[in-house]
């Protein structure tokens, strides 16, 4: 009775759409659901995100679920998340994307998932990082573990949205160090993020991960920027 009242007041809308949700529907409409941009990306080897890194870094595997493009449901659900608080549409993401993880053939399984970091002050002012419930379905999905404390960010940039193509590949270097353990050692990080751009960020984070003793790295975001 309580939440059918709270439904008629503040009724539950899709997160891509803002059309009315129906009873059996969870953050995306049905309409969105069959709409949305898939990559496919786990069938193919050698796709975009992959070639994102050639020459690079060493990685065994990169992928992302959805195309992000401006003024698309992709870009809707990435800003109601990362700014709106909708954390669910993370957890919906995940749950849906880990199906296809699973059928990435890799040599070795994952031993853990790792978020991209927030700096401190961001993190503060927020109040989460946008990736933590995506990763922690995945987490949930694949049965490892989620680990927010082996990378961190030490020092404080703007938002990669906030700058051009050329300044966000720049000074990001140091920005990542990690805190090595022993557990840490030779094993298998699936590192995740939001948006895949240029690469730069998550370069940055597989630098500092790689100061750890014979760790492999795969990759996988909620969607890439789709030219």
């Amino acid at each position: 009775m309580f939440k059918s009242i709270i439904d008629l007041f503040f009724p539950k809308v899709c997160a891509g759409c803002h059309s009315l949700l129906l009873t059996n529907e969870t953050v995306l409409c049905t309409v969105c659901r069959h709409e949305i941009p898939l990559t496919q990306y786990h069938l193919d080897a050698n796709n975009e995100a992959v070639k994102k890194f050639y020459g690079k870094i060493d990685i065994e595997h990169a992928s992302a679920f959805l195309y992000y493009n401006k003024k698309g449901i992709v870009q809707e659900l990435i800003h109601n998340l990362k700014y709106k608080g909708h954390q669910q549409i993370g957890t919906v993401l995940g749950e849906w994307y880990v199906e296809d993880l699973k059928n990435i053939l890799l040599k070795t399984p994952f031993d853990a998932v790792i978020p991209v970091p927030l700096h401190p002050k961001k993190y503060k002012k927020r109040g989460y990082n946008q990736v933590t419930t995506f990763g922690k379905a995945l987490s949930r999905g694949l049965d490892i573990p989620y680990q927010d404390t082996v990378l961190y960010r030490k020092k404080h940039s703007k938002t990669q949205s906030q700058k051009s193509l050329l300044g966000r590949s720049e000074n990001i270097e140091d920005i990542f160090d990690v805190i090595d353990s022993e557990k840490s050692q030779n094993k298998h990080f699936l590192l995740i993020d939001d948006v895949l751009t240029t690469g730069a960020t998550l370069e940055a984070c597989c630098r500092a991960l790689l100061k750890i003793p014979g760790i492999k790295i795969s990759i996988a975001c909620m969607a890439i920027a789709h030219s």
